[in-house]
């Protein structure tokens, strides 16, 4: 198994930084994009490629898929589309330790940190935690 970098907190990425991140060539990223349509760069100007943290996650997915366990392109569309789940475990973990229950205890850059979470304002999270509990409650009445 390839020993990959941490992926940085950054919002977008370059076909050249997925690239370097995922351990493949940018002309192989762009094949991938017509071959699995999770693959959805935002294009800007010039037609420039700019890839999200899950998109970045998802393609190391497909790498996995294809150059360690040997499916084709084929059976990793399948076997994306039967499992869909593309977070790595420790990102799976990392949001199992957070306590929704909990709103007197507020998240922490460091509960969130796994995901390689970009920046992001706390207080807002934390509110969105508290109305999402709230309406939880009314749809349970």
């Amino acid at each position: 198994m390839v020993q990959l970098p941490e992926i940085p907190p950054k919002r977008y990425f370059t076909i050249g930084e997925v690239g370097d991140l995922c351990g493949v060539k940018p002309h192989v990223l762009r094949y991938w994009e017509q071959e699995f349509t999770q693959l959805k760069p935002i294009k800007r100007r010039g037609n420039r490629r700019y890839y999200q943290h899950h998109e970045v996650l998802m393609v190391r997915r497909i790498r996995e898929l294809l150059y360690e366990h040997g499916y084709t392109i084929s059976g990793a569309r399948n076997q994306l589309a039967e499992s869909p789940d593309v977070w790595p475990a420790q990102v799976d973990s990392g949001l199992r330790n957070i306590d929704l229950e909990d709103e007197d205890q507020p998240l922490k850059a460091a509960e969130i940190a796994p995901l390689g979470a970009v920046e992001a304002d706390w207080e807002s999270l934390n509110r969105l935690r508290r109305e999402l509990k709230d309406i939880r409650l009314l749809l349970t009445v």
